[in-house]
């Protein structure tokens, strides 16, 4: 017996060494997991006798069990490396086969899938065109081909308009030139939706066009000029037959106005003469009649009355009223006696824009920012904001406007060149509508894409006329028409600003890296600043870890008694997440092993020692005879 339990005992120190030393052996293995030799006693026993013999047989290797506790986690300059921090494997297929592994040593093979060193393929959630995850298992492959371009639907602009900003544009009506006669003694009222109160303007009782300009000037919102024109109608032949009896006579309201004729014998010099009176108000000049002769005009900047008198004739003015007004003018007792009266002018005006907004001038306009948009080709486009403080409506009091116009590569967009939208701002500051939407969506849905020679690009343009264009626009898009939301823009008293600007399309663009996620979720990096998913790592996880059977090139393979797997995406439920560029190092403790394998050593030796005991006891007893 005592050689059985020597031999035993020599078995299973022998299995302990080739434990060790292939534990010791892959030290330095990614992904190895240690494992440890486990033994048991033997004893005879018989059918009915268990335990009758109290002495041993020996030794027997029960076991030997792997380890799978974390590994060390190192870091490589490889993007595909990765390493499990927690539980569960790596699902790899070999030909069909599913292995499992913690070794993340990963690569691209020829046609783009991510495989391990034996060239089989890591298993994982594929994505679509888009970049979407789906929940299908399968080969993770890398595609290398060039990011298709996307064209911009949705554009969305978060900006602070500075409330502190002053109105650049005006609008007003220019009325005149009207006739003294015609408005003189009209009396009627200047209204505002302001809530300035009406001004009573009464024109009774003037005797001058300058009275007249001034006391419409002192209504709020209107300014008035007068000016005083008289034609005289003389010519030379008329100056020339009186000779040294000329005279010619000029009184501003009666006032007579000195000037010097003595020397007058032209036109010309009766000009100059008139010129080089002491009133600067006065002015002269001589003009086309119309017909086949010059005549004299005599004209007072200032709308005085003109008196002229000269050989042969005389003349008459009172002059004529030139007015601008920005308030609206309703007629309580208009008279007039022509019929020409100053309501009915001021409501016949044309409307004239001050200081109208014109892009290439940044003196009308308060804010512009630019930003990049595309087309269904890729090419990139610039849009431009312009933001312009308008007049508050109604009397300016918790509402306040700006318009808005839009400009594509240098051509006024979205009907902006003639009709600029509205962005209206409650008291706090907040977007209460543009042009009604409550949204703050502006839809843009003129823009045909050109090139640099403004010619069409060939790329989709705007809707068909009458088409109907739904927001948010639907995938996948088949015109250029796109939306501006302007959503989250405010109007409080800082500095313009833009907080933040995105929209959803970019030209074409070339693979550049690969980055993974901690859910493993493999990126695509492009040239154009684009990412888009390419599929998930997915980890399985076992109720008994120890059960999986080890088949080489650090993997197991699933048995009966290691039950199914669970599989899912890592960084769930008790699945571990992924370190990208990094590699679990195998847990194997050199140190212990070491003394392991000096202790393995011992027992070898004293188990030798035990047969050697035995044989010399037998060849004692062979010695008897």
């Amino acid at each position: 017996m005592a050689f059985n339990t020597g031999l035993s005992g020599l078995r299973a120190a022998a299995v302990d060494l080739d434990v060790t030393g292939n534990n010791i052996a892959n030290a330095s293995t990614v992904g190895f997991k240690g494992s440890r030799v486990q033994f048991g006693d033997l004893y005879a026993s018989g059918f009915l006798s268990g335990g009758s013999n109290p002495v041993g047989d020996g030794v027997s290797v029960q076991n030997v069990k792997q380890s799978f506790s974390q590994g060390n986690i190192s870091f490589t300059d490889s993007g595909l490396d990765m390493a499990i921090s927690g539980d569960g494997f790596f699902m790899l297929n070999d030909g069909g086969e599913t292995r499992y592994s913690r070794a993340g040593q990963f690569a691209i093979d020829k046609d783009g899938f991510v495989v391990n060193n034996q060239s089989m393929r890591v298993q994982g959630y594929t994505a679509d065109d888009d970049g979407n995850l789906s929940g299908i298992r399968g080969d993770l492959e890398i595609g290398t081909d060039n990011l298709a371009p996307r064209r911009t639907t949705n554009l969305r602009s978060d900006l602070n308009l500075d409330s502190r900003e002053s109105v650049l544009e005006s609008r007003v009506r220019d009325v005149g030139p009207l006739a003294f006669n015609d408005i003189s003694g009209e009396q009627f009222q200047v209204t505002y939706t302001d809530g300035t109160p009406a001004y009573s303007v009464d024109l009774s009782g003037l005797t001058t066009a300058s009275q007249i300009a001034d006391k419409l000037s002192n209504a709020p919102g209107l300014s008035a000029s007068a000016t005083t024109t008289a034609n005289v109608p003389l010519i030379d032949a008329d100056i020339a037959a009186a000779g040294t009896s000329f005279e010619f006579n000029l009184s501003i309201n009666g006032a007579p106005l000195q000037i010097d004729t003595s020397s007058v014998n032209t036109l010309e010099d009766l000009r100059a003469a008139v010129n080089r009176s002491s009133d600067t108000a006065i002015s002269a000049a001589i003009v086309d009649d119309g017909g086949d002769n010059n005549v004299l005009r005599v004209s007072h900047n200032q709308g005085e009355n003109l008196d002229i008198t000269y050989t042969g004739g005389s003349v008459s003015e009172k002059g004529d009223i030139n007015a601008t007004g920005e308030r609206t003018i309703a007629g309580v007792d208009v008279t007039g006696t022509s019929g020409n009266n100053f309501v009915t002018e001021y409501g016949l005006s044309p409307i004239r824009i001050t200081n109208e907004f014109n892009p290439q001038d940044q003196r009308t306009y308060n804010h512009a920012t630019s930003t990049s948009i595309f087309d269904s080709l890729g090419n990139s486009h610039e849009l431009t904001q312009f933001f312009v403080k308008s007049p508050p409506p109604g009397n300016g009091v918790g509402v306040s406007e700006w318009s808005v116009y839009l400009q594509i590569d240098g051509e006024m967009a979205a009907g902006t060149d003639t009709t600029p939208y509205t962005a209206r701002f409650d008291q706090d500051g907040t977007l209460q509508s543009i042009n009604g939407d409550a949204n703050g969506e502006i839809l843009i849905a003129d823009w045909v894409p050109k090139d640099k020679n403004g010619q069409p690009n060939g790329a989709d343009g705007p809707p068909a006329p009458g088409a109907t264009v739904v927001t948010p626009i639907p995938d996948p898009p088949t015109t250029s028409a796109f939306v501006l939301s302007l959503g989250e823009t405010t109007q409080y008293g800082a500095t313009f600003g833009v907080d933040d600007q995105r929209q959803n399309g970019y030209t074409t663009g070339r693979l550049s890296g690969l980055d993974v996620s901690t859910q493993g979720v493999l990126f695509a990096r492009y040239t154009n600043g684009q990412s888009k998913a390419l599929g998930q790592v997915a980890l399985a996880s076992f109720n008994n870890t120890n059960g999986l059977s080890p088949v080489g090139d650090t993997s197991w393979v699933e048995t009966f008694e290691s039950g199914q797997p669970v599989v899912g995406k890592p960084d769930t439920g008790t699945l571990g997440g992924i370190k990208a560029s990094s590699v679990e190092e195998s847990n194997v403790d050199l140190s212990a092993e070491l003394v392991n394998l000096i202790i393995a050593q011992r027992n070898y030796q004293a188990n030798a020692k035990t047969i050697e005991t035995s044989d010399a006891v037998t060849q004692t007893i062979i010695n008897l005879r």
